[in-house]
Formats: C-alpha cells, sequence, structure tokens
C-alpha cells in the first residue's frame, strides 16, 4: 500500500478544517492510504477525521496555544514538528507522498525553522540533489527558476544552471507524470520586453539564452521529447498560454514576426517567485497545486496560505466538487468528489502520482 501522509499545518489557521473536510469527502480506498500528523484536540475541533484515517498524535496543544486565527509560539513549534515527524517516516520509506496543509513562515522561523519554505526544507531533509517548485492547475503550469528571494537579490542569485533545471525537472515530470508526450515549455524573460534586445538589460542574452540552450541537451540526453521557446516577453506568454494566438509572432523577443504556433505552452518558467505565482493564482487559485520537482517521494499543497481571516468560521476555500481519486482536476471523472479546494485538488495529484508507476516529479 502506498502511503500518502498529510501534515496539518499551522493549528491556528485553515489547515486543520481543510485536512477534516477532505477527507470526509474523499473515498473509503483513499482515506485508507492516508496517514495525518498533527494533534487529536486540534483535529476533534475542526470537526474530527474520518472513519479510517490513520493519526500520528505529534502534539497535545492546549486550546489556548491553537485557537482559530490566533497564532502562538507553541502552535508554530508544532508545525515544525509535524513536519519532521513526517519527513522521518518518508525516510525510512513508510511515505510514498506527502502533501502538506498551509504553515506560518513567520512563526516556524520562530521555532527556530531554518528554511524560507516547505520546498527548501522537504529538499535538504530528504537528500535531494536539486528541486524546482512548480504550480499546476487546470489552465496555467509554471516552475520557477528561483524560489524564495527578495526581489533585489533575483538578479544576483539568478543563473543559468537554475533556469536548466527548472526547464528539465518540468519537461520531465510533464512527459512521465502528466502523460504529456511532446511537451511544449516557454522560458520567460526576466526584464520588460524580455530586455529588448539588451536595451532594458544584459541577463536575457547572459543567463536565459545559455541556460535554454543548457536545459535543451539535459532533455536530449534523458530522450525526453520537449521543446523549448524563449527568452519569451513575459505578459504576451501568460496570454499565449491562456489564449494561443493564431498568426500574430510567437511572444519571442528575437523573433516577432514568426508565425504563433497554435498550441498553448504546457508548461512556463518563471525567474523568480510573483513572475510565476501572480498569473497562477490570479486564473487557478482555487484549483492550482504546489508540487515540489526533484525529492524522492510526491509532495503537493495547496497554492494558498494559513488564511488567519477564515480560520475556524466554518469557510473553507472554494466551493462546488473536482474529480476526485487519482484524477487530477479539469481532466477526468470519477465516483469519488472532493470539494473544490486546491488542498483537495493537492491530494487528488499525489493520489495520482502515486499510482503513476513512471512517476518522477518527485
Amino acid at each position: 500500500m502506498k502511503r500518502i501522509g498529510i501534515t496539518i499545518g499551522d493549528p491556528s489557521g485553515i489547515g486543520p478544517e481543510l485536512v477534516v473536510a477532505v477527507l470526509a469527502a474523499a473515498p473509503e480506498e483513499l482515506r485508507a492510504r492516508v496517514v495525518v500528523y498533527g494533534d487529536a484536540g486540534v483535529l476533534a475541533r475542526a470537526g474530527g477525521l474520518a472513519p479510517g484515517v490513520a493519526l500520528v498524535a505529534v502534539t497535545n496543544l492546549a486550546a489556548d496555544d491553537a485557537c482559530p486565527g490566533r497564532p502562538t509560539v507553541a502552535g508554530g513549534a508544532a508545525q515544525v514538528a509535524y513536519l519532521e515527524a513526517a519527513v522521518r517516516d518518508a525516510s525510512a520509506g513508510a511515505l510514498a507522498a506527502l502533501v502538506t496543509a498551509p504553515i506560518s513562515k513567520q512563526q516556524v522561523t520562530r521555532a527556530g525553522f531554518a528554511f524560507p519554505g516547505h520546498t527548501e526544507f522537504l529538499a535538504a531533509r530528504l537528500g535531494a540533489d536539486e528541486h524546482a517548485m512548480a504550480f499546476i492547475g487546470p489552465r496555467l503550469r509554471v516552475v520557477l527558476a528561483t524560489i524564495h528571494l527578495p526581489l533585489a537579490e533575483v538578479p544576483r542569485r539568478l543563473s543559468a544552471e537554475a533556469i536548466a533545471r527548472a526547464i528539465f525537472l518540468v519537461g520531465r515530470s510533464l512527459v512521465h507524470d502528466l502523460g504529456v508526450a511532446r511537451p511544449r515549455l516557454g522560458v520567460l524573460g526576466l526584464n520588460p520586453h524580455a530586455g529588448e534586445g539588451g536595451l532594458f538589460g544584459d541577463e536575457e542574452a547572459r543567463l536565459v539564452v545559455p541556460g535554454i540552450a543548457q536545459g535543451r541537451a539535459r532533455l536530449a540526453a534523458a530522450a525526453l521529447p520537449a521543446t523549448v521557446d524563449g527568452p519569451l516577453v513575459p505578459d504576451a506568454a501568460f496570454r499565449d498560454a491562456l489564449h494561443p494566438p493564431t498568426g500574430v509572432g510567437t511572444g519571442r523577443a528575437d523573433q516577432p514576426d514568426q508565425p504563433a504556433k497554435p498550441d498553448k505552452f504546457d508548461a512556463l518558467v518563471a525567474l523568480y517567485h510573483d513572475q510565476g505565482l501572480i498569473p497562477v493564482k490570479l486564473v487557478d487559485f482555487d484549483e492550482a497545486v504546489n508540487v515540489t520537482l526533484g525529492l524522492p517521494i510526491v509532495r503537493t499543497s495547496p497554492d494558498h496560505g494559513v488564511a488567519y481571516d477564515i480560520a475556524g468560521t466554518g469557510v473553507v476555500p472554494g466551493t462546488g466538487v473536482v474529480p476526485g481519486t487519482g484524477v487530477v482536476p479539469g481532466t477526468g471523472t470519477s465516483s469519488g468528489r472532493i470539494r473544490t479546494t486546491s488542498f483537495a485538488a493537492a491530494l487528488a495529484l499525489a493520489d495520482r502520482m502515486t499510482r503513476t508507476a513512471t512517476a518522477t516529479i518527485r
């Protein structure tokens, strides 16, 4: 049995409610494979886990230390403890996947968490040689070449190697995990108009073009039949990914007059956090899934934060339904149904990945 671990995240945030609500609507077979890492009292106050769901009770917080919407020092330490317990089991081979509810970066940092976020923590703890943060939604798929950096540091920290790594990891996962036979990848420029031939910066010529060449070489060496376009004008590239143009140019800064391809990009490589996340959250907020590429296990999470403002109110983000067991939102149907939240989509994607024999998204 391929087990899926779930960490409840911030006990004062929306995480416990999401875990309870989504598992209550999940098929019995899926619930039987889930192990929740959290706190029995916190989950009971959120409505209680559905029958058949295993719980590893990592903490036993007092009610005052896990009051919805009111973060505490103890709650910050608890968030770290849930992750550490789940990672220990994953490292021992007990988990095939991990779905993480939102943490508060501010609170876990106060508790001694020495990483910018889940992604960097999991890569370090699980010994990933390389990793990347990706967002998989029904309309947009985006992978980041850099992750949690101040904007002022991006030009200094961005490298051709980081761009090539993101290209390779997302290309591999599209082929092996999501069934895209010949992925078309687009790599964004860093500057307005993708540099406008050097008028607005030289990063496109100095970093992006070499990164694309390295990425293409890595894909070819792995016999992955992906194509890579770029550097792309960022605003035009997102438009083209959502609304494929006909005969109005490729979006490439160096080939503005070439005929456009009728197919959209299967994924875009963004060069910094907000360049990729703003479009994703604009069009796919309720269903986009944060996926860590390059790990030895599958890891997914919702694309939103702890939501202190609605925690404990009974308002769970999203409405309606999405396909359940083994089905990514927008790709099909099944008899099982899960509420439309990013967390439900994250669980559905983790389920699909653990059922895919050739899965390399991890």
